[in-house]
């Protein structure tokens, strides 16, 4: 089955057309600048033509969603004679609040419940709707899913997603630590035990989802139970330019030194904080910092640094949650590819009896490999993740297997 798996930022869509037979990428493409000047770039990953952009004005993502399909039947580039080709559709979801608990598929009541927890996610969840609407206006019978960015970390008990504040907030305004990333968090969690042979019922993992924005999760026999983002994507890690975890008084404290207001407080701490802030405004790329470190920049190595330190204090903190770990995975962006970084932060696991190769580890970038050495006590590994193909795995199985959307109500004890 080909399924389309749609991805829309607040001005963004990424698409990908994926072969489940073989679990690869057909056509993948980008809109972007939405309702600026715009312009889509489109590759055919079969037939192998190359990227190609075209410019052109997106005034919404109803527009985008047009140029997508239209692209993708092109008679001269497209990866397909007609839309009926498109067995389903995988709707990327930011926030499901505490109404979803998996990926479902998507009708009128799902609709309804996405748009009420839209205020969690106010840049992403009207877009995300929006993209779902233009593809059931387009694609009236084709079966269509959500898939949850916080679905996955549902899992997590209340003594960890529940904030010490009065408990009116939360029953009045669903204020919890939800979590996120966790399409790719259940992905190479669910696949890293799949190469070792075993089920992932059967292993106490931690991912960490290591890029421009980061969080680590703890994963004991299948289920989360722990996760670093908290009700938004701010809390947790140091990232490219988010803070992180932060003292609440920090905030009321500037506000009063600076007279800046709440919305110019929030932009600071998740666009202008994080490693980008730490080594002097310098960058947010780790390519960038860890040159400037080389060449004896004493804010590039305090940044990555913390950076690293951040991480590992994560990662110690949910091996005691779960009593113990047997593997821990790198992956994304930077915990894939940038070997340095990851040396960082292992350097602080050796009381777990952590042994890594060194060599290998310098050697492995953008692929499946075991770090640590085979005398290790905990097994370490480099595994790529693929948000794309686990949204269209999740969406073949409902589709396979349907299930209707139920409201739950969760309460914390």
């Amino acid at each position: 089955m080909n399924i389309l798996v749609i991805n829309c930022g607040s001005s963004s869509l990424k698409f990908q057309v994926i072969d489940t037979d073989t679990q690869k990428a057909i056509a993948k493409g980008l809109c972007e600048r939405i309702g600026i000047d715009g312009a889509i770039t489109y590759e055919n990953l079969r037939n192998k033509t190359g990227k190609i952009k075209e410019n052109t004005r997106i005034d919404d993502h109803k527009k985008a969603i047009s140029l997508v399909l239209a692209a993708l039947t092109d008679s001269k580039t497209g990866v397909i004679r007609s839309l009926s080709e498109i067995g389903a559709v995988g709707h990327r979801i930011v926030h499901g609040g505490e109404n979803f608990t998996k990926s479902v598929l998507i009708d009128n009541d799902v609709i309804n419940a996405i748009r009420e927890v839209s205020e969690l996610a106010p840049l992403h969840n009207p877009a995300n709707l929006t993209g779902i609407e233009a593809c059931r206006a387009m694609m009236p019978n084709t079966p269509m899913v959500a898939v949850f960015d916080t679905a996955f970390h549902q899992t997590m008990p209340p003594k960890a997603y529940m904030y010490a504040i009065p408990l009116n907030y939360y029953k009045d305004y669903k204020i919890r630590r939800y979590g996120f990333h966790g399409t790719s968090h259940k992905f190479v969690s669910t696949e890293v035990a799949k190469y070792l042979g075993k089920t992932p019922e059967e292993l106490k993992t931690i991912v960490c989802h290591l890029g421009n924005g980061a969080s680590v999760s703890a994963v004991q026999y299948g289920k989360c139970i722990d996760t670093s983002m908290g009700l938004t994507p701010l809390e947790g890690l140091i990232m490219g330019t988010r803070c992180g975890d932060l003292d609440p008084a920090v905030v009321d404290y500037i506000m009063g030194k600076t007279n800046m207001s709440a919305y110019e407080i929030d932009q600071m701490m998740n666009k202008d904080s994080g490693v980008y802030a730490l080594s002097g405004n310098l960058s947010s790329d780790f390519r960038d910092l860890w040159k400037a470190r080389e060449e004896g920049n004493k804010n590039a190595e305090l940044a990555l640094d913390a950076w690293a330190y951040r991480v590992a204090k994560y990662i110690g903190a949910y091996v005691a949650a779960m009593n113990g770990v047997d593997v821990i995975c790198f992956t994304a962006g930077v915990g894939e590819n940038d070997t340095k970084s990851r040396a960082l932060i292992y350097q602080y696991l050796g009381y777990l009896g952590i042994e890594i190769d060194e060599e290998k580890n310098a050697k492995t970038r953008g692929e499946i490999a075991e770090i640590s050495k085979p005398e290790s006590k905990v097994k370490v590994f480099v595994f790529p993740t693929n948000e794309e193909l686990a949204i269209a795995q999740e969406t073949l199985a409902l589709v396979q297997c349907p299930v209707k959307y139920k409201h739950t109500k969760k309460k914390a004890e």
